[in-house]
């Protein structure tokens, strides 16, 4: 992996990880009706899709928007069920399953 490929790959984490921190503060704002988790949602989103468009600039388009939506979705499930006590499903982990089998191949295919 050489240096502008790391760069790549360090700006998709940041991202996935501000995407994350913008679904929790979703929940957080409860419909927009608490003021800062609001705000700090659009902030979130926003530095995550500005990340993401640098990102492109090392990584292949369609590998780091598919990485990064699948990383989240997954996540996301994950934090929802511990934090939020949502349930998963066994058929919804089983889907979960196929994303990460996904991604992983995604990343096979780019090196």
């Amino acid at each position: 992996m050489n240096q502008n490929s790391s760069i790549g790959w360090g700006l998709l984490a940041a991202a996935i990880a501000l995407e994350l921190s913008g679904t929790i503060l979703m929940k957080a704002s409860d419909g927009f009706s608490r003021l800062w988790p609001s705000i700090l949602m659009f902030v979130c989103y926003g530095a995550s899709f500005t990340l993401l468009n640098f990102s492109v600039k090392h990584i292949p388009l369609g590998v780091a928007y598919a990485i990064w939506s699948g990383v989240g979705i997954t996540l996301i499930g994950v934090v929802g069920h511990y934090f939020f006590g949502e349930r998963l499903k066994l058929t919804s982990l089983v889907w979960i399953g196929f994303i990460l089998i996904g991604i992983v191949g995604l990343k096979w295919s780019e090196s």
